[in-house]
């Protein structure tokens, strides 16, 4: 009897520290109202680098540090992908997974009801699937923030990115999150 009592325990603790570790993860997010951060992004076995600036809900400004100074721009409804050269994408927001991704409340109710994943007892793990999307998306077990996330882009591409240098709740510049013109 008391072995069973033993185990129940440790099953209970580990349960424990589950629900904690869920709603530190959650409360960090409650608190933070914009992202900035440097990334790293490989798009099956292509690697890019650069920065952004995320603001809750849905918007995202990126720039790349490649040859052609892409910009990824969301102002919340669309998203849109402009270089140099002069390549032009616009997309509904809805149509990619960063219509998750950047919604901040969505993010939090499904954390608050997925089962987390430990990863070399350095980062935690949730694995969001909605409309066709299958959203990995990976916390600091340290400090519960945001370090990156795996999806399927909209062709289909595994794309794998990683946050680092991150800073929270900066002031940001007004304009930050309009679209750029096609020209």
């Amino acid at each position: 009897m008391k072995k069973f009592f033993f185990i129940f325990l440790i099953i209970n603790f580990n349960n424990f520290v589950s629900a904690s570790t869920k709603q530190d993860i959650v409360n960090n997010l409650i608190g933070i109202k914009n992202l900035s951060f440097n990334f790293e992004q490989n798009i099956n076995g292509k690697v890019e680098t650069g920065n952004c600036i995320v603001e809750y809900p849905k918007k995202i400004f990126c720039e790349y540090k490649n040859m052609n100074n892409k910009i990824l721009v969301s102002n919340g409804k669309s998203l849109v992908i402009k270089t140099k050269s002069g390549s032009y994408y616009r997309y509904s927001i809805k149509k990619t997974p960063l219509n998750y991704i950047l919604d901040k409340n969505f993010l939090i109710n499904e954390i608050k009801t997925l089962k987390e994943r430990v990863i070399d007892d350095k980062f935690i793990n949730f694995t969001i699937f909605k409309d066709e999307n299958e959203i990995n998306i990976f916390f600091d077990k340290e400090n519960f923030n945001l370090i990156g996330w795996q999806t399927l882009d909209i062709y289909q591409n595994l794309n794998i990115t990683y946050l680092h240098s991150l800073k929270i709740n900066q002031k940001l510049k007004k304009n930050t999150f309009v679209l750029p013109n096609s020209n």
